[in-house]
C-alpha cells in the first residue's frame, strides 16, 4: 500500500480542477485535428472505445467489452450489431458454446484505425515538437501518474 500524499486538499482540489480543464480540451483538440484530415465520418465515442478495445483484444467477447468499457452488455451488443451492419466488425461464433460471439474487426476497420493512428502520431508528434524540453520531461513524467489515476478511477467503480 502507497503512502497517503502530503498534499494539501487545497492542492489536491487545485490540480482535480486543471486536469479536468485540461484533458477535455486536449481530447477535442486533437479530435478536431483528426476529423480535419479523415475522410470518413467520425463515428460516435461509444463506438470508437469499442473498435480501440476490439483492435486491442482481438476474440474478446461482448460481455467482457463491457466490463472493460464499464458499459452494459446490453449496450455493448447494440453497438456490436451497429458496427457489424456497417462493415466495421464481426462476430465470430464461439466453436464450444454457440450462445457467446468472439469480436474481430473487419479489414475496413483495421485500415481505418491505421489512418487514425498515423494522423494522432503525425500531430501529437508535430505538437510535442512545438514544446520545450523541459515541458516534453514534464508530459513524459506525468504519462505514468495518469495511468495510476486512471486505474484508480476504474477501482473506484466497482
Amino acid at each position: 500500500m502507497l503512502p497517503p500524499s502530503s498534499a494539501s486538499a487545497q492542492e489536491i482540489d487545485r490540480v482535480a480542477a486543471d486536469l479536468l480543464l485540461c484533458l477535455p480540451a486536449l481530447h477535442r483538440a486533437m479530435d478536431r485535428r483528426i476529423d480535419q484530415d479523415f475522410p470518413h465520418p467520425k463515428p460516435p465515442e461509444a463506438q470508437l472505445a469499442l473498435l480501440w478495445h476490439v483492435q486491442a483484444n482481438e476474440g474478446v467477447t461482448v460481455r467482457e467489452a463491457a466490463e472493460a468499457l464499464m458499459m452494459k452488455p446490453n449496450n455493448v451488443s447494440a453497438l456490436v450489431s451497429q458496427l457489424t451492419q456497417q462493415g466495421e466488425l464481426e462476430r465470430r461464433q464461439d466453436t464450444a458454446d454457440k450462445r457467446i460471439a468472439h469480436l474481430y474487426l473487419t479489414e475496413t476497420a483495421r485500415e481505418r484505425i491505421a489512418q487514425v493512428e498515423q494522423l494522432m502520431s503525425v500531430h501529437l508528434v508535430d505538437a510535442l515538437k512545438a514544446l520545450t524540453d523541459g515541458e516534453r520531461r514534464a508530459l513524459g513524467a506525468a504519462t505514468g501518474a495518469l495511468s495510476a489515476l486512471t486505474g484508480h478511477l476504474r477501482a473506484a467503480q466497482g
